[in-house]
């Protein structure tokens, strides 16, 4: 395992304003985008509307015989026009959703960097105390390569007898419980030089909720989570894997 590396610059403090601006900047941005769907939907509405008011008018002429076929396609036309806007305007929307998708995805991953920073500053300010152990090195996205076990292990906490494997979400889910249970099983097939350590198991994410944490119980994973400018721990349940 490589040698611990110390990141002087970056703080859990300065992390989290960083974490804090960014979801400023995200929320005023889904603010907007829900705004100009809601325009796009009103203005799609009138459209359909004015193309089926159209459609009903020349067929009313037709059957009561009373345009000339000038005029029938004098109205023909104008709703084909009508028709080609809102399909442009369709394509559009349809543009802007994609590069809102693009510019949402960015801003997710960037929030899952901010997150892993945020957790991993903040254990190495604490001197690795966790698990009712001191941890002597911290390790972050450390990738497992083996074939048939690749994995990616977010931040690692190693003493001589013990591997402390974090995993890190910006918002959780507990789908993600089974994905932090089998980190075990993968590290230590990737490092096998660590096959005789104890192994513990934690989630860390900026936002828990009721059922995810008691399954975390359940299942003797540590939950971490961020509450006000802390970061704060939950063991007591711990299981040794």
């Amino acid at each position: 395992m490589k040698n611990l590396t110390h990141y002087s610059e970056s703080t859990p403090e300065n992390s989290w304003a960083e974490f804090q601006e960014s979801r400023r900047y995200l929320m005023k941005l889904q603010a907007e985008t829900e705004k100009q769907r809601k325009e796009n939907d009103r203005y799609l509405k009138e459209q359909f509307a004015e193309t089926d008011k159209r459609f009903k008018e020349t067929e009313n002429l037709i059957k009561e015989n009373i345009c000339s076929i000038k005029e029938i396609k004098k109205i023909t036309k104008e709703t084909a026009l009508s028709m080609k806007d809102t399909d442009e305007r369709m394509k559009e929307t349809d543009r802007r959703m994609k590069d809102l998708q693009q510019t949402l995805g960015g801003w997710a991953n960037n929030h899952g960097s901010v997150a892993e920073e945020y957790f991993f500053n903040s254990f190495e300010k604490g001197q690795q105390n966790f698990f009712g152990e001191k941890f002597d090195e911290i390790e972050k996205n450390v990738k497992g390569i083996k074939k048939g076990y690749r994995d990616e292990y977010d931040i690692l906490l190693i003493n001589g007898k013990s591997i402390g494997i974090i995993e890190v979400k910006y918002k959780a889910h507990e789908n993600d419980v089974s994905k932090v249970l089998k980190k075990a099983e993968t590290f230590r097939l990737n490092f096998q030089e660590y096959k005789h350590h104890k192994i513990y198991l934690g989630l860390a994410t900026m936002a828990f909720y009721p059922i995810l944490e008691q399954k975390c119980i359940q299942e003797g994973i540590a939950i971490i989570k961020q509450v006000g400018d802390n970061v704060v721990i939950t063991d007591a349940h711990l299981k040794v894997f």
